[in-house]
């Protein structure tokens, strides 16, 4: 097989049992994808027009929003076109960027889950130095390093496909993904696969143990205080503990997946495939504007003030 630079497409097939029921399912995931931009852009502009809450914790979830329409809108635009096309291919470089990019998006939405949790247990455990450990300086510089390492880390991951010689044009898959690209290879991936899990390992175990040392320091600080403590600390954790199981959850679905494909249903393997870039996009919003009261009351006085200008 001759080497890549000569490879003009790549199939996808993960669409073949989805024929059938192409335009359905077209319609069902452009309204997904109309929703997310929707409640998305609706959260991050009252967080943008209303200087009050200009603050590090609802920066935190602004930039969490933003995540969400990079990696949708990774996604569904490539996704849509194919439930319409008779065949589903992308050229080698469109398919490792939506590659570089979806994988860039998961990853920043561990670095960025774990920022929001320093900015809480700061809050909660150390509230005298928050406005000194939480500056917007600081707030900078880490959603710097929270998008530049993801992005250095998947660029590197890339690349290393790029040097591969592939035998094979087609994955099993409805989306492009390095390793589904990297099984496609004749040649030694040993180094793939070893840079793979090195990522895997870095992207995801320390900040879930972050993530979870941070909520057992909160947990055993709310035991020791008041019940209204315990109650407005809840009230500003519980949206982003839940966003954080729910994205671990999938995440790891999506792993498996991936790497025992052959032995999974195919419609279950694709819904398992999109399901972390799909439904973290759509419940972020509707978790941060329904249990965030600060953002909650400018949703609702935006749409009063709209609603009696309309009349």
């Amino acid at each position: 097989m001759d080497h890549f630079t000569n490879i003009t497409y790549l199939t996808l097939d993960g669409h073949i049992e989805l024929q059938k029921y192409r335009y359905l399912y077209f319609v069902i995931m452009l309204s997904i994808f109309l929703m997310i931009i929707c409640c998305n852009t609706v959260v991050l502009s009252v967080i943008y027009t209303n200087t009050c809450l200009h603050e590090p914790m609802y920066i935190f979830i602004a930039a969490l929003l933003l995540n969400s329409l990079f990696g949708s809108t990774a996604l569904f635009p490539k996704l849509l076109s194919d439930f319409l096309s008779e065949k589903q291919m992308a050229s080698f470089q469109a398919c490792t960027f939506q590659a570089f990019c979806i994988y860039t998006y998961a990853v920043s939405e561990f670095t960025l889950l774990s920022a929001m949790a320093y900015d809480r247990y700061v809050s909660i455990c150390k509230p005298l130095q928050y406005s000194t450990l939480v500056k917007i300086s600081t707030v900078k510089k880490l959603l710097f390093l929270c998008w530049f390492l993801p992005s250095l880390g998947n660029g590197v991951g890339i690349m290393l496909t790029y040097r591969l010689q592939l035998c094979k044009l087609t994955m099993h898959r409805v989306y492009c993904d390095n390793f589904s690209i990297v099984k496609l290879s004749c040649g030694d991936i040993t180094m793939n696969n070893v840079y793979g899990f090195f990522i895997l390992s870095i992207a995801v175990c320390p900040p879930v143990i972050f993530i979870i040392f941070t909520y057992v320091r909160i947990l055993d600080i709310c035991l020791k205080n008041s019940k209204d403590f315990r109650r407005k600390a809840l009230q500003t954790c519980f949206p982003h503990l839940f966003i954080f199981i729910c994205y671990t959850i999938t995440s790891c679905f999506e792993v498996i997946n991936n790497r025992f494909e052959e032995n999974v249903p195919h419609i279950f393997a694709m819904i398992m495939s999109v399901e972390n870039i799909v439904i973290p996009p759509l419940i972020n919003p509707i978790i941060y504007g329904l249990k965030m009261n600060e953002i909650l009351i400018r949703i609702l006085f935006v749409f009063r003030k709209k609603t009696h200008a309309t009349f």
